[in-house]
């Protein structure tokens, strides 16, 4: 954990950024609840899951633990970066601070209906397909305003920014580009009037491009847990 905040420190100070401005999201999806309870103690408050239902029963398992005095009793936010399942929204709406992945009206409305009212209004972001690519989810480029707007008028929602995952790169310059034209995007809904914060880019080979770039958010996972075994693509980590 050390390794990623100095990292990260390192590639802020490199552009003049404050390293407080970006949040480390600890993508924990694959691990269990003891290596998420482990990162608690280092001082970590957010984690990042992509699979639901295993998602679900860490978080209840975490509290467990947490309220079982085993643990540090801190305040966690929970992330959800996978892709949404029409179907799935309410568990979303109920047990996550934040999701990271809405490219569909459809799922936007759902979750501002179906979040309930004792909670605060759900912290999203809209995933953007920066580089075109087929195999992956998100909204195209020329869709985004549309869908930014239509989202940022629903009662219980809080649109934050947008989130992307661009296609691999081997070299810094490379990795760059996409990050900087989603950044373009964001500055372009702020000047339409969005009152947006943040920018979900960057992952455990990334991380200083997307830094460079403005991230705000950096999903890092391999660089924290250690790498998976199960086959899962690490694509948000």
């Amino acid at each position: 954990m050390q390794d990623v905040h100095a990292r990260i420190a390192a590639a802020a100070a490199k552009v003049s950024r404050d390293p407080q401005e970006i949040t480390l999201l600890a993508v924990s999806k694959t691990f269990d609840a003891i290596a998420v309870m482990a990162a608690i103690e280092t001082g970590q408050r957010d984690f990042g899951e992509n699979y639901l239902q295993e998602a679900l029963d860490k978080i209840e398992e975490v509290r467990r633990l947490q309220n079982s005095g085993n643990g540090a009793q801190a305040v966690l936010k929970w992330h959800f970066i996978g892709p949404i399942q029409s179907n799935k929204t309410r568990p979303l709406a109920e047990n996550f601070d934040w999701v990271h992945a809405i490219d569909r009206e459809k799922i936007a409305f759902r979750l501002s209906e179906q979040r309930p009212a004792g909670l605060p209004p759900l912290d999203v972001c809209i995933q953007v397909n920066i580089s075109g690519e087929a195999s992956k989810s998100g909204v195209a480029p020329a869709e985004l305003s549309a869908l930014a707007h239509a989202i940022a008028g629903m009662p219980r929602l809080r649109l934050r920014g947008l989130m992307a995952i661009p296609e691999a790169a081997a070299d810094t310059a490379a990795q760059r580009a996409p990050f900087r034209a989603l950044r373009g995007l964001y500055d372009t809904l702020r000047a339409e009037g969005l009152p947006l914060d943040t920018l979900s880019i960057g992952m455990s080979a990334d991380l200083e491009a997307a830094i460079a770039e403005g991230a705000t958010i950096v999903r890092i996972g391999s660089a924290i847990f250690g790498q998976r075994t199960d086959g899962s693509p690490h694509a948000t980590a």
